[in-house]
């Protein structure tokens, strides 16, 4: 494995922001372009067919696209197979110009659309997010874009709803300046002041930024699937992936249901709590809502054949500070395991399988995640293991990122 030390400053999402369509929209999901441009620097063959099964943004299909590489991802949650599919489309001329061209007429509009026609959506709390005057000038342009549906093709409206989303977030009162989304603690306007001018000033600066973007080819169009990672002998052939590149949930309790709750209530992918917390059930490492009170319920298979040495141990640790704590992390790795089980049956022998994960701290108890998801491919039966440390995490200073490789012998 070639050394990817010293490259810390590029190796978050951060370092995505101005890298061509990464930088569309700011996510908690979203890993580094960089690590992936480097991992298919030196692994991938113009024949590889690369697989993320933990498709997130569209960081891997993206980079793969750009570099005309076959790719397939998956992921459980439809908005994010929705944002990759339109980060990683082909958009024509004609696309990009009625896009620019629409985008300018409906911002100049928003003012006149009457406030019995604007649907809102019904996200918790929502005067957390936005001021009222921001949250109906929203509406406004939102009740814009849903009626151009029927008129332009849905490669100019969904570059609508990427430029949309961008407002949402800009103009709310979330904060990044913490591992996870947050708000302000002091309740002002968003990042910019609440008139119309400065809405219309942020859209058109949004449109600008994605129309320049636009210009970075795509060579080869991924197949982006909307699947469960534990489930991928039902779509993939076995014996069919040659590269693997992939970043999945860490087993570190953060929902990312929770981060991407504006986006998808706004674009209807969400009604209410507990669609999110069913959704987030769904997924490795949920935590969100009525996902909590499934993990409580739910008991570790005596028959989970996970062959960590000390994974009992780590388990019973946790367990004696909170027993929900250590339910979760047993089912993060029974999840996992599953998924690398179907994993190794769709690989071709020789295929490279390279993880980017984090590893944990609950309490005192430090939970190797790196090491247990070695153990896992070893006993899935992949060979030539490897666990390199790629960064320094930004928060507990036990924490770090990693790169988990391995091959089908």
């Amino acid at each position: 494995m070639p050394s990817l030390l010293g490259l810390e400053f590029h190796l978050t999402q951060r370092g995505n922001a101005q890298h061509t369509r990464y930088g569309w929209l700011r996510l908690t999901p979203a890993y580094s372009v960089h690590t992936v441009a480097n991992l298919l620097k030196h692994y991938a063959m113009a024949d590889d067919i690369v697989l993320d099964p933990f498709c997130g943004s569209g960081t891997t299909a993206l980079a793969c696209a750009e570099r005309g590489l076959a790719c397939i991802s998956t992921d459980i949650n439809p908005f994010l197979v929705w944002l990759a599919r339109v980060k990683t489309r082909v958009y024509t001329n004609t696309d990009i110009e009625q896009f620019r061209h629409i985008a300018g007429e409906i911002i100049q509009h928003i003012e006149s659309i009457p406030l019995d026609v604007i649907w809102l959506p019904e996200i918790h709390q929502r005067e957390k997010w936005w001021d009222p005057e921001i949250l109906h000038l929203l509406g406004a342009l939102f009740y814009q874009i849903n009626h151009l549906q029927h008129q332009y093709t849905e490669a100019v409206t969904d570059l609508l709803k990427i430029a949309f989303c961008r407002l949402v977030i800009l103009h709310s009162h979330a904060s990044f300046n913490h591992q996870s989304m947050s708000f302000k603690k002091l309740r002002q306007p968003g990042l910019f002041a609440r008139t119309i001018d400065d809405l219309g000033l942020t859209w058109q600066s949004s449109v600008n930024d994605i129309v320049c973007s636009l210009r970075t080819p795509i060579i080869t169009p991924p197949a982006i699937h909307l699947h469960d990672a534990r489930q991928l002998t039902t779509l993939i052939p076995h014996n069919s992936i040659s590269l693997v590149i992939t970043s999945p949930p860490y087993p570190n309790r953060m929902s990312y249901i929770r981060e991407l709750r504006p986006y998808m209530y706004w674009l209807g992918y969400l009604r209410n709590g507990r669609d999110a917390g069913e959704l987030d059930w769904q997924a490795i490492g949920g935590t969100w809502g009525v996902a909590t009170s499934y993990i409580g319920r739910w008991q570790i298979p005596s028959d989970h054949g996970l062959a960590y040495p000390s994974f009992a141990e780590i388990i019973q640790r946790i367990a004696q500070n909170s027993d929900l704590l250590a339910r979760y992390v047993a089912k993060y790795f029974v999840d996992m395991q599953q998924h690398i089980a179907e994993l190794y049956q769709i690989t071709k022998k020789n295929a490279r399988i390279l993880y980017i994960i984090g590893n944990s701290r609950f309490y005192d108890v430090l939970v190797p995640t790196e090491q247990i998801l070695a153990s896992i491919l070893q006993t899935a039966g992949f060979e030539r293991i490897e666990t390199i440390p790629l960064r320094k995490r930004t928060s507990k200073k036990e924490l770090y990122e990693y790169i988990v490789s391995a091959t089908k012998v």
